[in-house]
């Protein structure tokens, strides 16, 4: 593996995150968004989760300068691929919108680059031709980084076996676990076992048969978990989970990709992200200390 320079496309919550974990490992990073206001906020998070890993003991803070000076923001397409060994896009979870990115970085990235995916739920052959390099094309999808440390590799059926191996080390040296989808599944492994849960969460609330607070102590208590089905929707981003549900056939995830709608995204209300979601933040009723009492 010789990559030194890695491209995020995308400045978004997860996009950060992996750009962050990125320049901590050692690597240069491009950061790639449309608008300078993703940028702003990307640096904004990226300071934050510095000042938490400092906190928690698993950073000196003289090393912060170092790390964000690894990191370059910019709206510059030619200027983001510049030099670029490794992609990883993380842009919204529309298939013509990540076909639109692919068709313009496949074309202006340097011949040398690896590209990858990080999309939640779409398949990588949806999108390996239009890059122009399907051999060189595979889902790398990472969950929130520094708290779930697991890094999806999920090839379609085109894509080099050698990049699967140089992905394994990769993983490792992003400090993630890396685990192998032998074949392309909507979802990966943990987002197919999480759906199953979210589903049956939504149902639960679309039908009335218990709220948001109970549906999550009933979780959290059985399974000694930190926060239930609806606390975790909130950290991933109800914009994400009503990009996945809405596209469901089935009537119950209609409902409650409905309910999410018009309860919710109508109203900006996207998760920890806006500052609120089914709770809000940054002290969700969920971690107070009688929330399960």
């Amino acid at each position: 593996m010789n990559i030194k320079t890695i491209c995020i496309l995308g400045a978004g919550t997860l996009g950060s995150r992996v750009a962050l974990q990125s320049a901590l490992s050692g690597f240069e990073v491009k950061v790639y968004d449309l608008t300078q206001k993703a940028l702003d906020f990307s640096l904004h998070t990226m300071k934050k989760i510095l000042h938490q890993l400092v906190k928690a003991g698993q950073l000196e803070e003289k090393a912060i300068p170092e790390v964000l000076g690894k990191i370059e923001f910019t709206l510059d397409p030619k200027k983001a691929l510049e030099d670029a060994d490794f992609i990883n896009e993380s842009v919204t979870e529309e298939i013509e919108v990540k076909k639109k990115v692919w068709k313009q970085f496949g074309t202006l990235a340097p011949e040398k680059t690896w590209f990858t995916t990080n999309t939640s739920y779409l398949l990588p052959s949806m999108f390996a031709e239009v890059s122009g390099r399907p051999a060189r094309f595979c889902a790398f999808h990472f969950h929130d980084v520094f708290y779930s440390r697991v890094v999806d590799i999920m090839p379609h059926p085109g894509t080099d076996p050698q990049m699967i191996l140089m992905l394994e080390e990769l993983g490792r040296k992003l400090n993630q676990v890396p685990v192998l989808v032998k074949k392309e599944n909507p979802g990966y492994i943990f987002n197919t076992m999480l759906m199953a849960l979210i589903g049956a969460a939504g149902k639960l609330l679309t039908k009335e048969v218990a709220s948001i607070e109970d549906v999550d102590r009933s979780w959290m208590v059985n399974f000694h978990m930190p926060m239930g089905p609806f606390g975790i929707l909130d950290s991933i981003g109800l914009d994400t989970a009503w990009h996945v549900t809405h596209k469901l056939p089935d009537a119950a995830s209609q409902a409650f990709a409905k309910l999410l709608k018009e309860k919710y995204l109508d109203h900006g209300k996207l998760g920890e992200k806006s500052g609120e979601g089914f709770y809000q933040y940054p002290h969700p009723a969920y971690k107070s200390k009688d929330f399960i009492l």
